[in-house]
């Protein structure tokens, strides 16, 4: 698990992973004021324990925003 405090581009490429899943996204509040958004993946079909929660990320205001912003900025939103 880790929770995102910033985001950075960096140049160069990638490669698209073979395995496709459903992420699974929760919304709560840390403390009065600090909402998080968690973002769960659970493992695939192919894993020894499938459907077990495999990562976890989180984002607060920040970070989202942050975000928020390299996809505006690759998709047009």
């Amino acid at each position: 698990m880790a929770w995102i405090t910033s985001f950075e581009r960096k140049p160069g490429s990638g490669k698209l992973h073979p395995t496709q899943l459903v992420g699974h996204v929760k919304v709560f509040e840390a403390q009065p004021g600090l909402p998080i958004i968690q973002i769960d993946t659970l493992g695939s079909e192919d894993r020894e324990k499938p459907n077990k929660q495999s990562q976890t990320i989180q984002v607060g205001r920040e970070s989202a925003q942050q975000l928020f912003l390299i996809l505006k900025e690759t998709y047009g939103f």
